[in-house]
């Protein structure tokens, strides 16, 4: 208990440095990706313009970015925060007018970085390149998240979790589908398996 109890006070210790966070860098540029993130919108416009302008690559890593999206969005807020109920942080730890924009669902985990990293870690293996590119507004999702009170960093850590494993079943599932049909039609059709020389 002694750990967990541990845990539990450098996450509020966190949250709390990062929300009074006050630095021009801070003030300028997380509202807007806040904006930006809102309703997926960043994720949707970066799969538009990969689509369009990446060929053949492109639209692959499209496709795997808003499929993982949307499987992280599924566990993180259709499942997760169904089954963990946590309060956002208190209001009077977070100084600035942000903490009124807060949503009242579980704080636990945090959908938006979900969404984030799902995309990104998709995006990756496809296009490296693009997935470097979007490492930098995920991270800044991540940062906002905790300084504008929505979250704590226990929370954005476990929606990072979340949208990686959601990057991994997108890239899996297919695979182990091919594998399936593949084995099903070989018993069908009684072949012998294929020789590994």
């Amino acid at each position: 208990m002694d750990v967990l109890a541990s845990l539990r006070n450098v996450d509020h210790r966190l949250t709390r440095r990062m929300a009074a966070w006050n630095s021009a860098w801070a003030r300028q540029l997380l509202p807007p990706v806040e904006e930006a993130v809102e309703h997926t919108k960043l994720w949707w416009a970066v799969a538009l313009v990969m689509a369009v302008g990446g060929g053949r690559r492109g639209r692959a890593a499209a496709a795997a970015g808003v499929t993982a999206m949307a499987v992280a969005e599924v566990l993180s807020n259709g499942v997760a925060k169904q089954l963990v109920e946590r309060r956002r942080p208190p209001r009077e730890w977070i100084p600035h007018d942000d903490v009124e924009d807060r949503p009242d669902s579980s704080s636990f985990p945090s959908g938006h970085t979900a969404a984030a990293m799902g995309f990104t870690s998709a995006v990756a293996p496809t296009w490296p390149w693009a997935g470097a590119a979007c490492c930098v507004p995920a991270v800044m999702v991540a940062v906002e998240r905790v300084h504008s009170g929505a979250h704590y960093p226990s929370d954005v850590a476990v929606g990072a979790a979340v949208g990686m494993v959601a990057a991994a079943l997108v890239r899996a599932v297919p695979r182990l589908f091919v594998r399936y049909v593949r084995l099903r039609l070989r018993l069908r059709l009684r072949l012998p398996p294929p020789s590994r020389g």
